[in-house]
């Protein structure tokens, strides 16, 4: 059975994302909004809203009774994380479960297992998995963490055990350092997620981040809807992300993804999540982490396989089999995806607050703009900066990185600064066109990628001509990210004394 109504414990272009499957499906949704989101797109997109609290995410979006009380009072009886916030958060999974309701995802027990990295390890090492070199056991003592690390030799990781983001995490070199890194991990770790545990790793030079998506049912079965290359990275997170990898042969896809599925048993996982491996310059892959989750990249995988994972995750959550099997599931063609970020790459890509003022979403075929924007949005400090997803697929990968760079030429966001600039050096860049991605890519290349250009259309520049003297959209005008926003005010009607002709011509 599908649920009868759905709460949508997020925001943003996944909460938006979520609400037009459920659409499609008649499944009546509710928003949840803080009060920065009084007017945000999401709330829109969903049936009916509910107000969970004050703009920090803390007492909002982070707060598991509010958002539990919300689902029970507006008669939902099934809740989707999201991505982000609490979506891998046992707890949170509990409380849901507790309360009567359908989460839409793993069991609390499969997040508290796979949450914890040094558990997780060890559960892989029991399964056959691949992992990387390193020291996951209980005793965190300073020495022993530096004994241990003596014995795998430099240069190491640092990581929390828990949560992620590449919070936490340090590079260390040698002996000289190490002291240090750990108590900085340790006070980062603490803060960010509760818990100071910290596992040590061999770290790999050079190397590339593949993940492969998985399916799994409360029968018992799963598959894989094959691999995402996500090496595209700055500070451990994702910014352009594409299916298949190119640089895994069949023979290696085919291991990979066995590899995949066997984590997954061993995790006894349900629903939807992501498997994610380090592979070093050589192609031999190590286990990094399960993601227990819908991840942001799910839409490239649905644009290989023409599936879509949403609606997947809510049948599977309702008791329904896989329709499927594995040798159902076509990979066709390529595709691409780039995070759009209100973000300066001049200023180490400082968040970049504001109102958007225009926005042009790029069409065309094999083109998918996942947005939770539109012109009039406001973009605040409390929340993660990515606007925007653009989603490109093509018959072979020359074909694909062509439309990507149309795309992004066409896509235009005005009164925040973003990256997007940036996104189309990435796809230009020689090296990555021929393939040679790793994860210091961004890094590596910094100076390919840091000069400046501007390419702005005409009618952005009248847009931003127009909000210099004070033009803003009003309510009525703003319009969906999927709508052009040309005719969101008329600036000659608007404007005034600026311009020629007008009684207030001349004015100072």
């Amino acid at each position: 059975m599908r649920p009868s109504k759905l709460l949508i414990a997020n925001r943003g272009e996944i909460a938006v994302r979520i609400a037009r499957t459920c659409r499609a499906m008649s499944v009546p949704t509710v928003a949840v909004y803080s009060e920065a989101d009084r007017d945000a797109l999401h709330v829109r997109e969903c049936d009916e809203a509910r107000l969970i609290g004050p703009a920090e995410a803390a007492h909002s979006y982070l707060n598991i009774d509010t958002l539990v009380d919300a689902a029970r009072h507006s008669g939902a009886d099934a809740v989707h994380p999201g991505y982000g916030f609490l979506s891998e958060s046992a707890a949170f999974a509990a409380a849901v479960r507790d309360a009567g309701l359908t989460f839409v995802g793993p069991p609390a027990e499969v997040h508290e297992c796979m949450g914890d990295k040094a558990r997780a390890r060890r559960l892989m090492v029991r399964a056959g998995v691949p992992v990387l070199p390193g020291y996951d056991g209980s005793d965190q003592a300073d020495a022993t963490l530096r004994a241990e690390a003596e014995k795998l030799g430099w240069p190491l990781m640092i990581k929390p055990s828990r949560g992620g983001g590449g919070k936490g995490m340090r590079v260390v070199f040698g002996a000289v350092g190490f002291d240090s890194a750990v108590q900085t991990s340790r006070r980062e770790a603490l803060a960010a997620f509760g818990n100071e545990d910290l596992v040590l790793e061999r770290f790999v030079e050079r190397p590339r981040h593949v993940e492969v998506q998985v399916l799994a049912d409360a029968e018992g079965e799963i598959v894989h809807l094959y691999e995402r290359e996500c090496s595209i990275q700055r500070r451990h997170q994702k910014v352009i992300e594409e299916t298949p990898s190119p640089a895994l042969t069949e023979a290696l896809r085919s291991e990979l993804c066995e590899a995949a599925l066997v984590a997954a048993r061993a995790a006894a996982y349900r629903n939807a999540g992501t498997v994610e491996f380090l592979f070093e310059p050589g192609g031999k892959f190590y286990f990094l982490e399960m993601n227990t989750r819908l991840q942001v990249e799910h839409a490239i995988t649905e644009a290989l396989t023409g599936l879509d994972l949403v609606r997947l995750q809510l049948e599977i959550a309702a008791g329904s089999a896989i329709p499927f099997e594995q040798g159902d599931v076509v990979s066709r063609g390529h595709a691409l995806e780039c995070r759009i970020y209100a973000e300066d790459p001049s200023r180490d890509d400082l968040p970049c607050p504001g109102q958007i003022l225009h926005l042009v979403v790029p069409e065309g075929p094999g083109v998918r703009f996942d947005s939770g924007i539109g012109v009039g949005s406001h973009v605040t400090i409390h929340y993660d900066p990515m606007l925007a997803k653009l989603i490109t697929w093509g018959n072979d990968r020359n074909e694909l990185l062509e439309r990507t760079d149309a795309a992004l030429r066409q896509t235009v966001v005005l009164g925040v600064t973003t990256n997007l600039a940036r996104l189309r050096k990435i796809v230009e860049h020689a090296a990555f066109r021929e393939g040679a991605l790793h994860t210091g890519f961004i890094d590596e290349q910094i100076a390919d990628l840091s000069a400046t250009r501007s390419e702005l259309p005409p009618e952005a520049l009248a847009a931003a001509a127009a909000a210099s003297y004070g033009l803003r959209p009003d309510r009525s005008s703003m319009e969906t990210a999927g709508q052009s926003s040309s005719s969101a005010a008329d600036p000659w009607s608007e404007l005034g004394g600026w311009r020629l002709g007008s009684s207030g011509a001349g004015r100072e």
